[in-house]
């Protein structure tokens, strides 16, 4: 067996910074360790696919996350594994527990994924390799796939087999108390406008030293259309993913740092909120569009209806929520979102539709990473937020 903090102790040392993810029975000495006070920061969070987001997001900063999960969260990271962290080519370091292994018993409901694993995580193009119990072989290991991770520029995987790992007491502090976030109602008649016309206003209020992310199908296609600047990062796949991504560079940069959401993508991962009104930095902008509808295929109807996403955001613990009615509110918003402390979240319903003839972005999504790392990791002189 090997203590959870050498394992803790050698993640650390080649870089890892923050330790994302949801809990497994056999990760429970690794997460108590780092749960209970380490080099390395624990963020828990919703679910394993919004922990893999981060870490991109982390890496965007110029940061290294470790994930921690269960190899049955691979089914929720299969999304932003294959569609994000694979075109982008972001290398994530992983530590997945192996339940249900093959000739090892264990409840029913792990025996598929147990005898997929490393099939599954083979079709993803996911490096792995299984965590040895001894000290020696711990470090030969991560030397391994953190030497696959800078070769491949992809995710690796280290899987953990039940028993690894020697037992670690947990004392974790609580996280904070909510927040009493301040709202910000508008008491006018909505005019919503075309989503084009809210890009165009959010670019003209914001600082130079924004760094700015943008949710997949229309609404990074028009950004591109409108700005192609090497402080926007375009997520071309990974729906719903944008705010994850977005929390993870705000951690490790004092930019501001503008998510560019629309709501059916919201909705996807609607737990992120929670995520990032627990965890969320000060210099954290989250916009969310709203039409209604799934514009990128068709215009059918998305259940934002229902949704007030405003009092969900305040639910959530964002410091503070804007509602606009119109561009005029919405470009107030965004400026003072800027200089107050967030996480903020900024709200305004727009018009279905977009331009014709829409183009995509020409520029490569390894390209768009890369050149949105090296601005991101470009020293501020002067940041416009409250840190």
């Amino acid at each position: 067996m090997i203590d959870a903090g050498e394992l803790v102790g050698g993640l650390v040392s080649r870089g890892v910074v923050d330790v994302v993810g949801v809990p497994c029975s056999y990760l429970t000495p690794l997460i108590n360790r780092v749960a209970s006070g380490s080099a390395a920061g624990y963020l828990p969070v919703t679910q394993e696919g919004e922990a893999v987001a981060i870490a991109a997001g982390c890496w965007l900063a110029g940061a290294t996350a470790g994930v921690i999960a269960q190899n049955s969260g691979l089914g929720n990271m299969v999304n932003p594994l294959t569609s994000l962290t694979y075109p982008s080519r972001i290398p994530v370091p992983l530590i997945v527990s192996w339940r249900g292994e093959p000739g090892r018993p264990d409840e029913p409901q792990h025996e598929l994924m147990g005898a997929i694993t490393p099939g599954l995580l083979d079709l993803m193009r996911v490096g792995h390799a299984v965590v040895p119990a001894d000290t020696a072989g711990l470090d030969a290991c991560l030397d391994a796939g953190w030497a696959e991770m800078h070769r491949e520029q992809q995710p690796f995987a280290f899987v953990l087999r039940d028993g690894v790992l020697s037992s670690e007491q947990l004392a974790e502090p609580p996280l904070a108390g909510p927040v009493i976030p301040a709202v910000t109602r508008s008491h006018k008649a909505r005019d919503a406008p075309a989503r084009m016309a809210a890009l165009e206003c959010l670019i003209g209020s914001l600082d130079d030293s924004a760094a700015v992310l943008s949710t997949t199908g229309k609404t990074s296609r028009e950004l591109y259309v409108l700005a192609d600047r090497p402080q926007h990062f375009y997520l071309v796949g990974a729906m719903g993913s944008a705010s994850a991504v977005g929390l993870g560079v705000a951690r490790h940069t004092p930019r501001p740092v503008v998510v560019i959401d629309g709501d059916g993508a919201a909705l996807m991962r609607l737990g992120t909120l929670a995520t990032v009104g627990a965890h969320g930095a000060a210099n954290l902008v989250h916009v969310l569009l709203d039409n209604r509808v799934h514009d990128s295929t068709g215009g059918q109807q998305s259940l934002a209806g229902q949704v007030d996403f405003p009092a969900v955001a305040r639910a959530c613990g964002y410091a503070r929520v804007y509602d606009c009615a119109d561009l005029a509110e919405f470009a107030d918003a965004v400026k003072a979102a800027q200089v107050e402390r967030g996480p903020t979240f900024i709200y305004l319903m727009i018009r279905p539709g977009s331009i014709a003839g829409l183009g995509r972005p020409t520029v490569g999504p390894s390209e768009v990473a890369r050149r949105f790392r090296d601005f991101v990791s470009t020293k501020v002189e002067d940041v416009n937020h409250v840190s």
